[in-house]
């Protein structure tokens, strides 16, 4: 691994930039990714817009299919800027691309955050994300979370129609009491910000939103990457469930930001 700033239990945390920092990454050493790149211009990362754009996304995206492993998963959390009344649509240019690059569009999951940030006079207000979940063949690990109560239980008759348009017939019973969660999560962006560090970053999500896609789509011990590390909401996640974390951040304020909220949560882990 290039130059890593802080290498012990199983976390790495590599100060720089990930086009050129991903290139020492092994190929087919990563079991899943939970990212969150810049939105087109809806933040201000310090100053480092001008760094990003489609020629960043595009080589990020083909280098994390080639060292995702066979069965591994990317989940991309990603939104739209509007543009001159327009939503640019990159998040859909992100996915399709990806899928050219070999990816499987396994999921597309959507955050609900509950809440807007600006409100809209001509359109419903924004209050989601997307979540692609990019696979490389079929994923080798899915995790259910059963939180969701079914509304009924036992024996029933059958719902639904068949492809053809015809009322099911028979019967249906349900066993367990709680069941798959849907894949729209609602998550509020507050909610669970722990190990602060101090940390300044303008786009923070929230500690159970990186936990439940790390438990669902990896294992203990798996090795989880987050290239765009941002406040380290990852690796804190990665500290909690188990799994081995690397993670590069280009700019030194959040860099410094992340290795305090990650080193704190290793500190609690162990007290």
């Amino acid at each position: 691994m290039a130059n890593p700033i802080l290498n012990k239990d199983d976390i790495r945390l590599i100060k720089g930039d990930c086009l050129e920092k991903m290139k020492s990454i092994p190929d087919e050493s990563i079991d899943l990714t939970v990212t969150s790149p810049p939105y087109d211009n809806l933040r201000t990362y310090n100053g480092n817009n001008d760094l990003w754009g489609e020629h960043v996304w595009r080589e990020v995206i083909s280098d994390l299919y080639r060292i995702t492993k066979q069965g591994g998963v990317v989940v991309w959390i990603v939104g739209d800027a509007t543009i001159k009344g327009s939503e640019t649509g990159t998040s859909f240019k992100q996915a399709l691309y990806a899928m050219e690059c070999g990816f499987r569009l396994h999921d597309t999951m959507i955050w609900n955050k509950g809440s807007f940030a600006n409100p809209s006079s001509n359109r419903f207000h924004q209050v989601f994300e997307y979540m692609f979940i990019f696979s490389k063949g079929k994923p080798k690990t899915f995790n259910e979370i059963l939180d969701r109560k079914n509304k009924y239980l036992g024996v029933r008759g059958a719902s639904g129609r068949d492809r053809f348009g015809n009322r099911r017939t028979g019967i249906s019973e349900v066993k367990r009491e709680f069941g798959n969660r849907f894949n729209i999560w609602d998550i509020s962006v507050g909610g669970n910000i722990s190990y602060s560090g101090g940390c300044n970053h303008p786009a923070v999500f929230p500690l159970n939103l990186a936990n439940d896609h790390i438990i669902s789509w990896s294992n203990d011990g798996d090795t989880v990457l987050d290239c765009f590390m941002g406040s380290g909401t990852t690796g804190v996640a990665c500290v909690k469930t188990n799994r081995k974390f690397i993670g590069i951040e280009i700019d030194e304020t959040y860099f410094d930001a992340s290795k305090v909220r990650i080193d704190k949560a290793s500190i609690d882990k162990l007290s």
